[in-house]
Parts: C-alpha cells; structure tokens; sequence
C-alpha cells in the first residue's frame, strides 16, 4: 500500500494546487472575467519614452550624416535596421479571440490574403537582396491553411486557432488578423489576413568525437509551396572519410487535406535511417485525426549506466486514428483515439532478456484513451522574448489510456493517466502535468511503473522604477517503481529536467529539480540595444531512495546577460556564467556559455502520451 499512498498524497496536492489556479474559460456572449482579472493585477506601468526618443535622434543624426555619401549610406543600411513595433501592450495579457468577439456570427462575404516578404522593401542593401533571393509563399499556399471559407459563420476561436497554426510554419514569421465590416450589410464581414515570410534558407554543424564533421543546409519554403527540405552530409576531418548523405522531405499541408508527409533517409556515419509518415492531427474543437507511419533505423544507442554506445537495429510501424467532439454546455471537446505500434529489433544488445533491456524487446501494442480537453489562446509579449508577440493558453486536458502488449517474453496489459492544466492566477499564470502509468503482468505485478508531475509558471510583469521583472519558478518530480536493467531503466537530469550548468552524469530512480529564474528587462538602451540580466538558481536530487531527499543533492547557480537590438540584423546574444556543486563540493561544470539564440522556453515541456514516460 505504500506505493498507492503516494500516489494518492500527490494527486491530492496536484489537485489541490489546481484548484486554486484554475482558469475558466467564458461562454460566448459574456464579459471576459479573466481578462479583467489580468488586467486589475498586472503591475505594467507607461512605457519610459525618453531613453527611446533620445536614441530616435541619435540614430536621426547619424543616419544624416550617412547620406551624402554612396559609401556611408549602404553601410549605415547594411548595419542598422527599423525596430520593430510591440504586437500588444507591453506585457500585458490579452485573448486573441477577445478583439474578434464582436463579430461572431456574422457571415464571412470575402477573404482577403497580404503577404510580405521578409525584410524591409526600403531595407539596406543586404535586405533588398534577401527580399530579392526569397521566393515570397504562393497566395493559395496560404489559402489551404485556413480553417474557415467564404460563407461560414465567424468564429472568434476557430480564427485564433487559425493564427496559432500559420504562426506554426516555419516558413511564416508574423499573422496578422484583421476584421472588416461591410459597410453595406452590418450582419458580413471580411477578413483580412497578413502574413510576413521567414528567410528560409538555413545551414547548420556540428562535430563529433572522433573527428566526425556534419554539414547541413535546408530550404524551409521550396518554390513558395511550403515545402521543406534539408540535406546532411558528413565527412571525417581527420581522415577525409565520406560520413555519408540524409535527406529529408516534409509538406506541411498535403494538397490542403492537412495531412502532414515525412520522409527522411540515407546514412551517416554508423547510422541509417528511413523514415515515413503520414498523419493529421486534432485542428478544430470537432474533428479528427488520422496517422501512419514507417520507420527502419540503425542508430548508436546510449546506455547511460555503462556510459557507453551500441549499434541498435529496429523497425517500427504506427497506426492511429481518433475523434473529438465539441460540447457547447460544457466548453470541452470529448475525444477517443486509438493506436496500434508494432516494433522488432534486429541488431541489439546480446544480453537482452526478460528482466534485461526492456526497451529493447519486441512488441506488438494496442492503446485505447478517452479524453476531455479545453483550450483557449492568449498573447503577451515580454514573457520569453522583448516585444514579440508570444502565445500561451488556458484550459486543462484529461486523458485515460488503457491496452495490451503482446511482448517478446510477457504479455502485459497497460494503464496510464494524465492530465495537463494551464492558466492564469492573480500573480502569474501555472502550467502543470501528471502523468503515470504502468504495466502490469500475468501475476498481477504493477510493474515497471513512472509517475512524473511537473508545474511550471512565471509571475506577472511588474516594475521597479524603470525595470520589468518576471519571476520564473519550475518544479518537477519523477519516480520509477518495479523497475528493470538496462537500457532507459534509469532516469538522470535532462535540459527539459535538470541543471543548467550541471555536466555530471548522475542516474538513479527517483528525482526532484526546482529551477528558479529571475528576470530584469531594463529599460536602457545604449546605442539601441535593449538589455535583460538574469539570475538563475537551481537545486536537483537525484538517486535510487524512495525519499528523494535522501539522495545526492546538486546545485548550479549564476547570471548572464541577453543582448538584442532590434535595429541590427544579428540575432539576441546570451553570456551564462555559473558554477554547480553538490554534497561532496564542486561538481563538473560549464562555466561560461555564449549562445546566439538562447533557449528562453526551457519552462516549457512537451506534452507526451502516459505509456512514452516508461521509456524515454
């Protein structure tokens, strides 16, 4: 009993906690007390003009001085560029559906489509010849995009699920929605949507041990269709050895049916893949989803117990299908998906066995879930970026999943829940998940088993004097019972949970991590570079005790700086310096990191069905 009375001693608080932060979304048709809430408790002062408007003339009076002269002139353009405005008020919270509420139910007489290219047309030089390079996304590629046609009925959350799904192209780098009254017929609208490319052209590397060199580049939006393709090739810089080629392949939106196609093949090194799939996920409130997909690879395998490589061969093969139906009474769609996965191994470990590698064994296994969820999307800006505009959401998901694996060497049945919450409180908004699951066997043995919870959350914007603070807190508990031996029989501290500055390998069963961030977005701006400090703390346990505070504790701690200037073409610029020990003194650590493009979404995690948390 002891396992259950921890089970239910977390749910217990999980529920608790969720209960004081739960956001309830408005029906149609009433005040929206949330954004009202939000926008009685958001500290958000007038914006400082005068650092702005003396940088303005700065800028004015060099750019003056530029233009008698060919030379100075293009490279004033080559090295400056137009700030780019707030898309909403400075870290104030907003409903994207809230704007279009007015004209709900009105019918859509036209639908207008903007697209611009992604720079400046009276750009520098170098932004001219971007725009120029850059095949701008067809007009009807767009147009397959969208959830909605001429002749339906407007529907405020349909279009703000609309903006979220083109904001997802990579190839789409701002949406913009906009409603036009008929001036004609007050009861028909038209709605005009603007879009701004992404460049699309990218490359990448990256260096291996042993001298192995990867090159990649990629076009994220081919001949304007959407399309996106990358090719890797690898070569060893020591010896000249030809590494080999992989290439992907991916259409977002198939000929506008919404499936997603994957291909991805060829080899590197001591790995090969080929991959395939086909699918369609949930898009409106009803709906369904529908997928498929192949893959045969070959791929060095890490066991972290043994803090070594082994060349794992396997096949794999996913169906997947499911509904959801919307509930207007209860503002919640209710869905039922199924999914059958068949995987073979035919290169692994010559220990595998029963009680070895489960991870590794064959199966064939079948899953059903039956689930409620409620969702709706909010943006802010000032939460993980300057003055982008960002996209939260409020609602919660619940979701049983119940099935059968027939195994290699047991046939089990498995049982998982999970439920996922989001929303705002008068001091921030909470993000939180539960999951667990287990399998269990022919004598009746819950085994092996996971519980994973995890709550994330930032604080409102406030000010001191003239600085915006946000406090950013994450807590995150793991813990494995009736576990095996072997390959990801053992946890151990990730980026999503762990250290920052921690690079130690430490395994064990169960595990604590609470992350804590404090973040002051200055209002100086030296010569048009807007800066943020930061300060980080962080506190891990991590072992094979029940009682997580009886393991090894660890900690990392530090500061840094991000620098971005919305006037230059560079991107922001990050320095960490931090310093990690535990019990036994100073751990191994990564001192100094400077990145180009820091990860500023390391509160986030990626939601993840109940029988994936076995192994992972």
């Amino acid at each position: 009993m002891g396992l259950w009375r921890k089970i239910g001693v977390v749910v217990l608080l999980f529920v608790f906690g969720q209960s004081i932060a739960r956001a309830d979304n408005p029906p149609h048709g009433r005040v929206d007390s949330l954004g009202a809430s939000l926008q009685r408790f958001t500290l958000v002062d007038k914006v400082d003009t005068t650092q702005t408007n003396r940088t303005e003339r700065l800028y004015d009076s060099i750019r003056a001085k530029t233009e008698h002269s060919r030379v100075t002139r293009e490279l004033y353009r080559a090295l400056f560029r137009r700030p780019h405005r707030d898309t909403t008020t400075r870290g104030r919270v907003q409903a994207e559906s809230e704007p279009l509420r007015p004209y709900a139910g009105r019918e859509i007489s036209a639908i207008h489509v903007e697209r611009l290219h992604p720079f400046d047309k009276n750009g520098n030089w170098w932004e001219r010849a971007g725009n120029n390079l850059h095949t701008l996304t067809r007009h009807k590629i767009i147009r397959r995009d969208l959830l909605f046609g001429v002749g339906d009925r407007l529907d405020p959350e349909l279009v703000a699920r609309n903006k979220l799904l083109l904001q997802s192209r990579r190839y789409i780098s701002d949406v913009d929605v906009r409603i036009e009254p008929d001036s004609l017929d007050t009861t028909r609208v038209a709605v005009v949507i603007r879009t701004r490319d992404s460049w699309t052209i990218d490359a990448d590397a990256s260096v291996h041990s042993g001298g192995e060199f990867s090159f990649g580049i990629s076009e994220l939006n081919l001949w304007g269709m959407g399309h996106q393709a990358r090719l890797e090739t690898g070569i060893n810089y020591r010896d000249f050895g030809y590494g080999g080629n992989i290439f992907e392949y991916r259409i977002p939106n198939l000929w506008g049916s919404f499936y997603e196609f994957d291909f991805s093949a060829g080899r590197s090194f001591h790995e090969s893949q080929f991959r395939m799939a086909l699918r369609k996920d949930f898009l409106k409130r009803t709906d369904y989803e529908l997928g498929i997909a192949y893959d045969r690879t070959k791929e060095e395998h890490r066991f972290y117990d043994r803090d070594t490589t082994e060349l794992v061969n396997s096949r794999r093969f996913d169906l997947w299908g499911g509904y959801a139906h919307y509930f207007p009474t209860w503002r919640s769609s209710l869905y039922l998906t199924t999914r059958y996965q068949h995987r073979n191994y035919t290169l692994r470990p010559s220990s595998t066995a029963l009680h070895v590698h489960p991870a590794l064994h064959d199966r064939d296994l079948w899953l059903a879930a039956l689930g409620l969820y409620r969702e709706k999307v909010y943006s802010a800006t000032m939460i993980y970026g300057y003055g982008r505009r960002e996209y939260l959401s409020s609602g919660f998901r619940a979701e049983l999943t119940a099935g059968y694996c027939w195994g290699e060497f047991s046939k089990d049945s498995y049982l998982g829940f999970s439920y996922t919450m989001g929303g705002f409180t008068k001091i921030g908004y909470l993000m939180g998940r539960l999951d667990l699951g287990s399998y269990i066997n022919s004598k009746n043995e819950w085994r092996p088993s996971a519980l994973d919870v995890q709550v994330r959350g930032f604080s409102n914007l406030f000010r001191v004097r003239r600085t915006n603070i946000r406090q950013f807190l994450g807590l995150s508990y793991t813990q494995g019972w009736g576990r095996m031996t072997g390959a990801d029989e053992w946890i151990r501290f990730t980026d999503e949970a762990g250290l920052q500055v921690l690079d130690k390998r430490v395994l064990g069963t169960t595990r604590l991590v609470a992350n804590g961030e404090t973040v002051f977005f200055t209002p100086y701006e030296p010569l048009g570079f807007k800066m943020a400090f930061f300060g980080f703390l962080d506190a891990g346990w991590l072992g094979y005790r029940d009682n997580v505070f009886k393991n090894d504790p660890y900690f990392s701690l530090g500061l840094g700086v991000r620098v971005r200037n919305e006037r230059l073409v560079f991107r922001t610029i990050q320095i960490r310096l931090g310093v990690a020990f535990g019990s036994s003194g100073w751990a191994k650590s990564e001192w100094i990191h400077l990145s180009s493009e820091p990860d500023l979404q390391q509160y986030r995690y990626t939601p993840q069905r109940p029988e994936e948390l076995l192994y992972r």
